[in-house]
């Protein structure tokens, strides 16, 4: 770090001769914000204590012109506002290795059970809430987890310090989706503290950093050691910006984000071939394709080796140039001696994993259980388990295969009404129902039968996917329903017309649409296998009571008026509330919890009603 050192020290720092002031309106994440003067003045003194030290304030502004270029890349690939990218200060002044208080680590200060369920490793080897890009991403993805929940990025931004549980007990619909709110004194302390940052460092940071980090994605097994020697790069000073390797060598379990740091300008570097810059931390199965093709003949799926068969080649044939036992080797493949092998397809060198190093596969056509295992390296067995089939009969082309947890049930009914709701598979799907978007212009009709199948257009937990799921509904005698999705659709038409279904309007939200049915937010998620980085759009139709869960159990009465339930791998508080038919709101308050998280093992107090 010396040569690091000795280029800050050298540097004169302009710094503003006057304290940057707190203006009475400002834009954050597209908002508009009006600052009243008792928040004003609060803000200031933050802003005040932030910049009086010259020499510290400085430091930040480095730090921040060093990785702010990689924090908002990260954000433009996850369509997350550039704004956010000044919480990063506030949370760990972009120190690394940073812990509060509480156990909060690294740039974005995850608790490691929070870390783990936003997808990123923690363990004795590895802690990527310390990888710039690792953790960029997953501070992403959180605030849009909350987001949306809200619509409302000031709530988002809220929730990242106190849960989105906590947000939920203290604010109102009518503030979803606005585009101008007012900042008061009664206004939560962490936004006044976070936009006091913002108005702090906002005008210092824009020039270019003496130290610049480049990252590219490392996919085999390899010491910091050797890539410093492949990129000429001081060792010690690739280990100061690569904590997150905790024993200096990095492992081929998936793909890891390193940082090189370069001084100025800098000189031309030479990736290692082994790497290859992503936009995203996460290889999809086209980039593994990619990837084991651009290498040769071998290469690694889930952390196992692979070698690519030749045309004529047999088990033996293959199995021989490998250099494995063929009995091992049909074993790993699931193959029997007589089975053809495919050319150009990759074939294991090792046994298969149980869970994939990504979440989920799309069927595509011709494909079968058997490619899918050997294209993520995982047991045809335990995709059967995670999926609930039985064979191949149960695939079908755009099915969503999880690869690493239980699908949950009911995800991929068949749709079989002629009239249902025509959506364009290239739109995306924003926070809200956003009337700018095009929408849909067929009508549902409910035909006069005892069941009409309508179209429900569910999210699925693959980003932009959409999935087609049944909902059955009982109109009455001897009428005829026509709903135009383009049509505003009132409240009580559709509490009087749809009891069990709520077709959602432009600019509703979550929220909202839960409120009116006085249901819970995560009530309408689980019902409607939504996942928290999806959206809703005008037209889709949302399942307002879920189906009744085969392996439910009676509710604890008679005598006993508490018990005890000990959470699985499995539990989501909306599982648990369904098993003792009680509400989520009803468990977190009986447990006083402020989030929707669960860790394995905790004790859960459930009451008799």
């Amino acid at each position: 770090m010396k040569i690091f050192f000795a280029l800050f020290f050298a540097t004169v720092y302009t710094v503003a001769a006057q304290t940057p002031q707190v203006p009475h309106k400002m834009e954050f994440a597209g908002m508009t914000l009006t600052i009243r003067d008792d928040a004003r003045r609060e803000i200031q003194k933050d802003v005040n204590a932030l910049t009086q030290s010259p020499r510290h304030h400085a430091i930040k502004v480095e730090r921040a012109r060093t990785y702010f270029p990689v924090i908002e890349k990260v954000f433009e690939e996850e369509r997350v506002p550039d704004d956010f990218k000044y919480l990063v200060l506030q949370e760990s002044a972009l120190i690394a290795d940073a812990v509060s208080v509480s156990n909060a680590v690294g740039f974005w200060q995850f608790k490691d059970f929070t870390a783990l369920e936003m997808g990123l490793r923690v363990d004795k080897e590895i802690d990527e809430r310390l990888n710039i890009v690792s953790s960029s991403r997953a501070a992403a993805r959180y605030i849009k987890k909350n987001n949306f929940f809200f619509n409302n990025w000031i709530y988002a931004l809220q929730a990242y310090q106190m849960g989105a549980g906590g947000v939920l007990k203290t604010v109102s619909a009518n503030q979803n989706g606005l585009k101008h709110m007012e900042i008061t004194s009664n206004t939560y302390w962490y936004v006044k503290k976070f936009l006091a940052h913002k108005v702090a460092f906002e005008s210092d940071v824009k020039a270019a950093g003496q130290i610049k980090v480049l990252s590219y994605e490392n996919r085999t097994k390899k010491r910091l050691a050797e890539i410093a020697n492949e990129v000429s790069v001081d060792e010690n000073e690739l280990k100061q910006y690569n904590k997150w390797v905790k024993t200096s060598t990095i492992p081929d379990d998936r793909p890891y984000m390193v940082m090189i740091p370069v001084v100025g300008e800098g000189k031309a570097i030479t990736i290692p071939a082994s790497a290859t810059p992503t936009a995203s931390a996460r290889p999809s199965a086209e980039n593994v394709k990619q990837a084991a093709a651009s290498t040769g003949s071998r290469n690694k799926i889930n952390g196992i080796a692979v070698i690519k068969a030749a045309a004529g080649e047999n088990p033996s044939k293959l199995a021989s140039r490998a250099g494995v036992d063929i009995s091992a080797f049909l074993k790993w493949n699931d193959l029997s001696i007589s089975d053809r092998i495919e050319p150009d397809q990759y074939y294991l060198l090792g046994k298969k994993r149980t869970r994939g190093s990504e979440a989920y596969h799309t069927v595509a056509s011709g494909e079968n259980l058997w490619k899918i295992s050997q294209l993520y390296g995982v047991q045809m067995k335990k995709l059967k388990r995670y999926n609930r089939i039985s064979s191949d009969r149960n695939l079908a082309p755009g099915m969503t295969v999880w690869l690493s947890a239980m699908k949950p049930k009911d995800s991929d009914k068949v749709v079989t009404s002629a009239d249902i709701v025509q959506v364009d598979n290239k739109q995306s799907f924003s926070w809200t129902a956003n009337p700018d978007a095009t929408e849909p212009t067929a009508s549902i009709k409910p035909v006069v039968s005892e069941t009409t199948a309508v179209n429900s257009v569910a999210l699925s937990p693959e980003v932009g996917e959409q999935r087609d799921s049944t909902v059955t509904t009982k109109p009455k005698e001897e009428t005829t329903l026509t709903v135009p999705v383009e049509n505003k659709v009132t409240e009580a038409e559709v509490k009087q017309s749809v009891k069990n279904d709520h077709i959602v309007q432009a600019g509703e939200t979550l929220y909202g649409i839960a409120k009116l049915y006085d249901l819970s937010v995560m009530d309408l998620v689980s019902a409607n296998n939504l996942n928290l980085q999806q959206g809703i759009k005008p037209g889709q139709v949302l399942r307002l009571k879920p189906n009744q869960p085969a392996e439910s159990e009676p509710v604890v009465v008679g005598k006993v008026t508490e018990t005890e339930h000990v959470v699985k791998s499995t539990d989501t508080l909306y599982s648990v509330a369904r098993k003792y038919n009680v509400t989520i709101q009803d468990l977190m308050e009986w447990n006083g919890k402020k989030d929707f998280t669960l860790s394995v093992g905790e004790k859960l107090k459930i009451r008799a009603k």
